[in-house]
């Protein structure tokens, strides 16, 4: 939180970016190779004593504008990168660096809009419209792709000798449920076919390759990945592709959402861009993460949690005549509290960004006052706040699935940061909280619906190697691995209770 009407001074804030190029590229280094995103951070906060500090951040030289920044490393000091009264969010969704707008067909989407800026409200308006208008859509829409994910999930267990790519099918489910739930149309029975998702996935690479490694060595990462942009027109058509499915889909009848751009005063292309951005990068991009994520999470809360699960979705389920409804969801409190520590503890998007728009005061945890001029950059590492153990406790790193039921749980949600803004507090146009904010949410509890209608109980153990799981279940079958990415789980077959 910023305050500016404290009786004690305000103090510089600590940290070094050390010498010109030479100290961002060797606090990249750090950040991708020696020490990892967790440690650079934690490592920092050790040094200088303060969870306030000035570090460098990725990309670094060559394509940042200037990888300087005040990091805020606590869940106090965090929150003034969502009030727009205080920051400026212009051109800032990937930090440091703006991928070129060829990738999005000339137009500055949505996320890299400022709240100032007039098109802000309008794409936003246009996004809550369509979220409202497709609502009823949602659950049949994810359980007719999920259960169908599922049940392959199972026939390559029994035909793989326990083994499935759950990644992969799950990039196929949640980019089809996206297109089916947002404009009724599944983009593999178009022209795209079953090619969306690895055209999606480059076209994501190709605008956030300086913020990422894929595992290769160094010595090739580093000039590929993280010191030049990667030519545009080499996706070109992927992007084409992708275009061409949005712009007809959005046209037709279940959904109009091209019109209503129209009546908002967008033209029918920029607002074809924004749509194919915020379903592509935003929506599909974060399933990407949020579902392996929770199943891995789940897994490893054990079988205690597991039956709790069960019981309260099989018994919401039951009391609304076997149906799964969004009144029965909402009923299904432990499972509402197992999503938001998930996201707790894994967000999809880790990092925020905000110009300051005056000289503030911020204030950490220890009460100290640190000054920030206008216009410099403040960046926040977003599980070092919603992970403080002083607002967690000593849990704060573990996963504890009712962390957020009754009255003090209720307390807490108000750290959970995920959306770019509190948990507690909701997206408008005049913010820059994420518009599907409750839309992930959502899914996220439908997700655990279609697994424990299905099974009882699981285990997993993630990591790089071939490892098992398994599942006990009525009906005896088999468990659909938790896959993160680039990792694979090898399932046995389930015991009868």
């Amino acid at each position: 939180m910023a305050s500016s009407d404290r009786s004690s001074s305000p103090r510089p804030v600590p940290g070094s970016y050390g010498l010109p190029v030479i100290g961002a590229v060797r606090d990249r280094l750090d950040f991708y190779y020696f020490q990892g995103q967790d440690k650079y951070f934690e490592s920092r906060v050790e040094r200088y004593g303060s969870t306030v500090v000035r570090i460098n951040v990725p990309p670094g030289p060559f394509m940042a504008r200037d990888p300087r920044v005040v990091a805020l490393l606590d869940a106090k000091s965090f929150p003034v990168l969502f009030d727009v009264t205080k920051v400026e969010k212009k051109d800032l969704f990937t930090g440091t660096y703006m991928p070129s707008t060829s990738l999005t067909g000339g137009y500055r989407v949505c996320s890299y809009l400022d709240p100032s800026e007039p098109t802000h409200a309008k794409v936003k308006q246009l996004l809550f419209s369509l979220l409202q208008s497709r609502r009823d859509a949602v659950v049949p829409a994810f359980r007719s792709n999920f259960s169908a994910l599922f049940s392959t999930v199972e026939s390559q267990l029994a035909q793989q000798g326990g083994k499935a790519e759950f990644n992969k099918l799950n990039d196929a489910t949640s980019f089809d449920f996206i297109g089916e739930a947002y404009l009724g149309v599944r983009p593999s029975t178009t022209e795209l076919g079953s090619g969306g998702p690895t055209k999606a996935a480059k076209w994501l690479l190709w605008q956030l390759h300086p913020l990422v490694t894929l595992g290769l060595p160094m010595i090739i990462e580093e000039p590929l990945l993280h010191t030049f942009h990667l030519p545009s027109f080499l996706i070109s058509g992927d992007y084409k592709a992708l275009y061409n499915y949005f712009s007809t889909a959005a046209s037709q009848s279940q959904s109009r959402v091209l019109d209503t751009a129209q009546s908002l005063g967008l033209s029918r292309e920029e607002a074809c861009h924004n749509l194919l951005f915020a379903t592509t990068f935003n929506s599909y991009g974060g399933l990407k993460v949020l579902f392996p994520g929770l199943l891995a999470g789940v897994a490893n809360a054990g079988q205690k949690l597991h039956s709790r699960l069960a019981n309260e979705i099989r018994a919401a389920v039951a009391d609304a005549g076997g149906k799964v409804t969004l009144a029965a969801v909402e009923k299904m409190e432990l499972v509402k509290s197992v999503v938001w520590e998930s996201l707790r503890l894994d967000p999809p998007v880790k990092f925020q960004y905000g110009h300051a728009k005056t000289d503030l005061q911020i204030e950490s945890h220890d009460g100290a006052l640190f000054q920030v001029n206008k216009g410099e950059m403040l960046f926040g590492y977003q599980p070092c706040a919603t992970k403080d153990a002083r607002v967690f406790g000593p849990t704060a790193k573990e996963f504890v699935g009712d962390r957020f039921l009754g009255e003090k749980g209720k307390k807490l949600l108000k750290y959970v940061y995920w959306s770019n803004g509190r948990e507690t507090e909701n997206p408008s146009v005049d913010n820059k909280q994420c518009p599907g904010k409750n839309f992930v949410v959502l899914v996220g509890r439908l997700f655990l619906v279609e697994l424990f209608l299905r099974y009882d109980t699981f285990t997993a153990e993630v990591g790089t190697e071939l490892l098992g799981a398994r599942l006990s279940s009525q009906e005896s079958r088999k468990l659909p691995p938790a896959l993160a990415p680039r990792k694979i789980y090898r399932a046995h077959p389930a015991a009868k209770p």
